[in-house]
Protein backbone atom coordinates (compact mmCIF):
# COMPACT_ATOMS: atom_id res chain seq x y z
CA UNK A 1 0.00 0.00 0.00
CA UNK A 2 1.14 3.55 -0.70
CA UNK A 3 1.14 4.73 2.90
CA UNK A 4 1.91 8.26 1.76
CA UNK A 5 -1.22 8.48 -0.38
CA UNK A 6 0.56 11.46 -1.89
CA UNK A 7 -0.67 14.24 -4.17
CA UNK A 8 0.84 12.30 -7.10
CA UNK A 9 -1.03 9.14 -6.08
CA UNK A 10 -4.38 10.95 -5.94
CA UNK A 11 -3.78 13.04 -9.05
CA UNK A 12 -3.02 9.88 -11.02
CA UNK A 13 -6.26 8.29 -9.82
CA UNK A 14 -8.24 11.31 -11.03
CA UNK A 15 -6.40 11.45 -14.36
CA UNK A 16 -7.11 7.74 -14.86
CA UNK A 17 -10.74 8.05 -13.69
CA UNK A 18 -10.03 5.63 -10.84
CA UNK A 19 -12.51 6.96 -8.33
CA UNK A 20 -15.34 4.48 -7.97
CA UNK A 21 -16.57 6.26 -4.83
CA UNK A 22 -17.43 9.35 -6.90
CA UNK A 23 -21.21 9.55 -7.34
CA UNK A 24 -21.07 12.27 -10.00
CA UNK A 25 -23.38 14.35 -7.80
CA UNK A 26 -23.93 15.37 -4.19
CA UNK A 27 -24.93 12.49 -1.90
CA UNK A 28 -28.52 12.48 -0.60
CA UNK A 29 -27.71 12.79 3.13
CA UNK A 30 -25.71 15.97 2.51
CA UNK A 31 -28.22 17.39 0.05
CA UNK A 32 -30.98 17.02 2.65
CA UNK A 33 -28.79 18.60 5.33
CA UNK A 34 -27.71 21.52 3.12
CA UNK A 35 -31.32 22.26 2.19
CA UNK A 36 -31.97 23.03 5.87
CA UNK A 37 -29.13 25.55 6.19
CA UNK A 38 -30.30 29.15 6.58
CA UNK A 39 -27.08 31.12 7.04
CA UNK A 40 -25.72 31.93 3.57
CA UNK A 41 -22.81 33.77 5.26
CA UNK A 42 -21.47 30.58 6.87
CA UNK A 43 -17.79 29.87 6.20
CA UNK A 44 -17.62 26.26 5.01
CA UNK A 45 -14.71 23.91 4.32
CA UNK A 46 -14.84 20.72 2.28
CA UNK A 47 -11.52 18.93 2.85
CA UNK A 48 -10.26 16.20 0.51
CA UNK A 49 -13.00 17.55 -1.70
CA UNK A 50 -12.25 15.62 -4.88
CA UNK A 51 -14.67 16.76 -7.57
CA UNK A 52 -16.52 18.75 -4.87
CA UNK A 53 -20.14 18.33 -5.95
CA UNK A 54 -21.07 19.45 -2.42
CA UNK A 55 -19.32 22.80 -2.97
CA UNK A 56 -21.02 23.21 -6.35
CA UNK A 57 -24.41 22.51 -4.75
CA UNK A 58 -23.84 25.06 -1.98
CA UNK A 59 -22.35 27.67 -4.32
CA UNK A 60 -25.30 27.41 -6.71
CA UNK A 61 -27.62 28.04 -3.75
CA UNK A 62 -25.94 31.29 -2.75
CA UNK A 63 -23.30 30.14 -0.24
CA UNK A 64 -20.33 32.31 -1.22
CA UNK A 65 -17.90 31.44 1.59
CA UNK A 66 -17.24 27.83 0.62
CA UNK A 67 -13.63 26.61 0.55
CA UNK A 68 -12.53 23.39 -1.05
CA UNK A 69 -9.25 21.73 -0.18
CA UNK A 70 -7.45 18.90 -1.95
CA UNK A 71 -3.82 17.85 -2.34
CA UNK A 72 -4.36 16.83 -5.97
CA UNK A 73 -4.66 19.58 -8.64
CA UNK A 74 -6.76 17.58 -11.12
CA UNK A 75 -10.06 17.51 -9.16
CA UNK A 76 -9.69 21.24 -8.43
CA UNK A 77 -9.28 21.85 -12.16
CA UNK A 78 -12.39 19.73 -12.83
CA UNK A 79 -14.29 21.86 -10.33
CA UNK A 80 -13.02 25.13 -11.83
CA UNK A 81 -14.30 24.05 -15.25
CA UNK A 82 -17.74 23.32 -13.80
CA UNK A 83 -17.90 26.47 -11.62
CA UNK A 84 -15.86 29.18 -13.38
CA UNK A 85 -17.31 31.98 -11.19
CA UNK A 86 -16.22 30.28 -7.93
CA UNK A 87 -13.68 32.44 -6.06
CA UNK A 88 -10.23 31.01 -6.98
CA UNK A 89 -8.92 32.12 -3.57
CA UNK A 90 -11.28 29.51 -2.08
CA UNK A 91 -9.64 26.66 -4.01
CA UNK A 92 -6.97 25.38 -1.64
CA UNK A 93 -4.37 23.08 -3.21
CA UNK A 94 -3.13 22.07 0.19
CA UNK A 95 -2.75 19.26 2.70
CA UNK A 96 -5.70 19.51 5.09
CA UNK A 97 -3.40 18.88 8.06
CA UNK A 98 -1.29 21.92 7.14
CA UNK A 99 -4.17 24.42 6.89
CA UNK A 100 -3.73 27.40 9.18
CA UNK A 101 -4.99 30.96 9.72
CA UNK A 102 -8.50 29.86 8.72
CA UNK A 103 -11.55 29.01 10.79
CA UNK A 104 -14.90 27.62 9.75
CA UNK A 105 -18.53 27.45 10.83
CA UNK A 106 -18.97 24.12 9.07
CA UNK A 107 -16.61 21.38 7.87
CA UNK A 108 -18.20 18.86 5.50
CA UNK A 109 -17.10 15.22 5.51
CA UNK A 110 -17.72 13.27 2.31
CA UNK A 111 -15.32 10.38 1.52
CA UNK A 112 -12.21 12.25 2.76
CA UNK A 113 -11.93 10.38 6.05
CA UNK A 114 -12.08 6.97 4.33
CA UNK A 115 -9.35 8.06 1.88
CA UNK A 116 -6.86 8.93 4.64
CA UNK A 117 -4.25 6.50 5.86
CA UNK A 118 -6.03 5.07 8.96
CA UNK A 119 -3.09 6.09 11.18
CA UNK A 120 -4.26 9.71 10.65
CA UNK A 121 -7.79 9.22 11.93
CA UNK A 122 -7.31 10.60 15.45
CA UNK A 123 -5.32 13.51 13.98
CA UNK A 124 -8.20 14.23 11.58
CA UNK A 125 -10.61 14.92 14.46
CA UNK A 126 -7.98 17.01 16.25
CA UNK A 127 -7.46 19.13 13.12
CA UNK A 128 -11.22 19.53 12.65
CA UNK A 129 -11.48 20.81 16.24
CA UNK A 130 -8.62 23.25 15.59
CA UNK A 131 -10.20 24.65 12.41
CA UNK A 132 -13.77 25.01 13.68
CA UNK A 133 -15.00 28.19 15.29
CA UNK A 134 -16.66 27.73 18.71
CA UNK A 135 -20.13 26.40 17.95
CA UNK A 136 -18.94 25.22 14.52
CA UNK A 137 -19.86 21.78 13.23
CA UNK A 138 -18.39 18.80 11.44
CA UNK A 139 -21.21 17.29 9.39
CA UNK A 140 -21.18 14.49 6.87
CA UNK A 141 -21.08 10.81 6.17
CA UNK A 142 -18.72 8.07 7.35
CA UNK A 143 -18.68 4.48 6.10
CA UNK A 144 -20.01 1.85 8.48
CA UNK A 145 -18.46 -1.04 6.58
CA UNK A 146 -15.21 -3.03 6.45
CA UNK A 147 -14.21 -1.98 2.89
CA UNK A 148 -10.44 -2.23 2.15
CA UNK A 149 -7.44 -2.66 4.40
CA UNK A 150 -4.72 -2.15 1.77
CA UNK A 151 -5.94 0.87 -0.21
CA UNK A 152 -8.62 3.59 -0.06
CA UNK A 153 -11.46 3.62 0.67
CA UNK A 154 -10.71 2.30 4.15
CA UNK A 155 -13.65 1.09 6.20
CA UNK A 156 -14.57 1.59 9.81
CA UNK A 157 -17.43 1.44 12.28
CA UNK A 158 -19.21 3.52 14.88
CA UNK A 159 -17.27 2.04 17.81
CA UNK A 160 -13.94 2.96 16.21
CA UNK A 161 -15.07 6.49 15.38
CA UNK A 162 -16.31 7.06 18.93
CA UNK A 163 -12.79 6.36 20.20
CA UNK A 164 -11.44 9.39 18.26
CA UNK A 165 -14.06 11.98 19.22
CA UNK A 166 -12.89 14.00 22.19
CA UNK A 167 -13.49 17.42 23.73
CA UNK A 168 -14.00 20.09 22.47
CA UNK A 169 -16.03 18.07 19.92
CA UNK A 170 -19.40 16.90 21.16
CA UNK A 171 -21.63 14.39 19.37
CA UNK A 172 -24.97 15.73 18.23
CA UNK A 173 -25.59 12.84 15.81
CA UNK A 174 -23.68 9.67 14.94
CA UNK A 175 -26.32 7.34 13.57
CA UNK A 176 -27.09 5.18 10.56
CA UNK A 177 -28.14 7.25 7.54
CA UNK A 178 -31.82 6.85 6.72
CA UNK A 179 -31.45 8.35 3.23
CA UNK A 180 -28.31 6.78 1.73
CA UNK A 181 -28.31 6.01 -1.98
CA UNK A 182 -29.20 2.37 -2.69
CA UNK A 183 -25.66 0.89 -3.02
CA UNK A 184 -24.70 2.49 0.33
CA UNK A 185 -27.84 1.69 2.32
CA UNK A 186 -26.95 0.23 5.72
CA UNK A 187 -23.28 1.13 5.14
CA UNK A 188 -23.20 4.81 6.14
CA UNK A 189 -23.32 6.83 9.34
CA UNK A 190 -24.40 10.45 9.49
CA UNK A 191 -22.11 12.48 11.72
CA UNK A 192 -22.84 15.88 13.26
CA UNK A 193 -20.30 17.08 15.83
CA UNK A 194 -20.31 20.50 17.49
CA UNK A 195 -17.28 22.30 18.86
CA UNK A 196 -18.30 23.35 22.35
CA UNK A 197 -17.13 26.54 24.07
CA UNK A 198 -14.93 26.15 27.11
Amino acid sequence: MDHNLSAEYWNKRYLNNEFGWDLGRISTPLEVYFDQLQNKGAVILIPGAGNAYEAEYLFNRGFKHVYICDIAPEPLQNFKRRCPSFDPAHLLLEDFFKLKDLSFDLIVEQTFFCALNPVLRAAYFEKVAELLKPGGKLVGVLFDDTLNSDQPPFGGNKQEYLSYIKSPLQIKTLEACYNSIKPRQGRELFINLVKINH
